[in-house]
């Protein structure tokens, strides 16, 4: 019998400390390994990160103490922010809503790049990581196709390949990648 991975929301909840001092740390930490990993990739050094959020070595190990665990944390991080920029964008028209979270997404796609390799598919982080982006992501697709906005004959594993697919290539600055992923949600917008 499988067992259902706990939400993103409540695994990135467990893992961040309590007290403020610990918390203030260890968010630091999030945010300079996301910026390292999506400039040097997934051997960003660890020294760096802990230099770019101004703590030591030894208190990135204390709230991470393997590589791997700072690579899940800052995924499921991620993954979290994408659950929550679903939720608000839901009250928009239906094609706003989409939009704008998959310009999210879109983001994202930079950070799990970098962090993909590390992990294994069959993880528990991921599986609650890509549960937890389809409960978010899913219903704001159902609902651009049911106010007929967007096209019928796909369904949102479709949409999430093909914005995949566009931020997994270089492009020369992020106003080419916007113009190309513009270019391909026309191409899902339903004809009117």
């Amino acid at each position: 019998m499988s067992t259902q991975p706990l939400p993103v929301s409540e695994i990135v909840a467990s893992r961040r400390p309590h007290r403020k001092d610990a918390a203030r740390n260890y968010d630091a930490l999030l945010t300079a390994a996301r910026e390292a990993f999506a400039e040097h990739g997934a051997e960003a050094s660890l020294e760096d990160i802990a230099r770019r959020a101004g703590v030591g070595i030894g208190t990135l190990y204390r709230n991470f103490p393997t590589r791997r665990h700072l690579f899940e944390s800052v995924y499921a991080d991620e993954v979290n922010a994408l659950c929550r920029a679903a939720e608000e964008v839901a009250d928009r028209d239906p094609w706003d809503a989409l939009t704008a979270w998959l310009e999210r997404f879109a983001g994202y796609m930079v950070t799990k790049r970098a962090v993909r390799d590390a992990l294994d598919d069959e993880s528990e982080i991921f599986a609650a990581c890509r549960e937890s982006m389809y409960a978010a992501g899913g219903p704001l697709f159902a609902r651009a196709q049911q106010a007929g906005e967007a096209r019928a004959d796909m369904d949102f594993v479709d949409l999430l390949r093909m914005v995949s697919g566009i931020t997994g290539t270089t492009f020369d600055d992020d106003a080419q990648r916007d113009r190309i992923l513009a270019v391909a949600l026309d191409g899902v917008r339903a004809k009117r």
